[in-house]
């Protein structure tokens, strides 16, 4: 009976990781609809899902607001960028679609071509924030670093660019999931970013490893 009230125990434990997902998501969304606050959110909020949500540190919101201020500058500059560069790349995929659909022939070819080329700006935009949110960068240094990390796991990569596209489409058709689905994207999404991050920064996984009990 004592486990039952137990606030770090038990019911407990799922009913505080519950409003945590639901908390952050709302959060997250809330921030992003200025769209060019949408990186340091991204950032903090990636942040906050593997130390708390994953890791089970207590604080969550502590944690995202500690984070999306220590990464807001660098965030924000990265995200400037990536929107333009996000504008450019599907203006002229929706101008290449257009005619592709309509006089078929080789543009055709060139609008599946192109739909495929997309992928590899897109897994970009997947690994910048996270990247963020687990490491300090310059801006410069933070798209190097996307870029090599999207070239050396483009699988790893390709999966994490359909589960996003996935998500946004889900929440965009329906409201409802925008209660719960950005966290569970981003934890889905640090299944495979954090294996990597602790490969190539032994660091890291020294400090997630837990500490033994006395």
């Amino acid at each position: 009976m004592g486990d039952l009230f137990n606030p770090e125990k038990g019911i407990w434990v799922w009913l505080s990781t519950l409003v945590d997902i639901c908390g952050l998501s709302i959060l997250w969304t809330f921030l992003c609809l200025p769209a060019v606050t949408a990186g340091p959110a991204t950032a903090a909020l990636y942040y906050t899902v593997v130390k708390c949500v994953r890791g089970r540190e207590s604080g969550a919101f502590g944690h995202y607001f500690r984070s999306l201020r220590q990464n807001f500058k660098t965030g924000f500059l990265a995200g400037l960028i990536a929107l333009a560069a996000a504008a450019v790349l599907l203006g002229g995929h929706f101008i290449v679609r257009w005619y592709g659909t309509r006089l078929g022939g080789g543009l055709y070819i060139l609008y599946v071509a192109q739909y495929f080329a997309l992928i590899f700006p897109a897994g970009m935009l997947c690994w910048l924030f996270p990247l963020l949110g687990r490491f300090e960068y310059t801006v410069g240094g933070l798209f190097r670093a996307a870029f090599q990390m999207t070239a050396a796991h483009l699988p790893s990569t390709v999966v994490v660019v359909l589960l996003t596209a996935q998500t946004a489409v889900f929440c965009i058709q329906r409201w409802w999931p925008v209660l719960f689905m950005p966290v569970t994207a981003v934890l889905l999404a640090s299944l495979f970013f954090e294996r990597i991050f602790q490969k190539h920064s032994p660091e890291l996984a020294s400090r997630e490893e837990p500490e033994p009990e006395e």
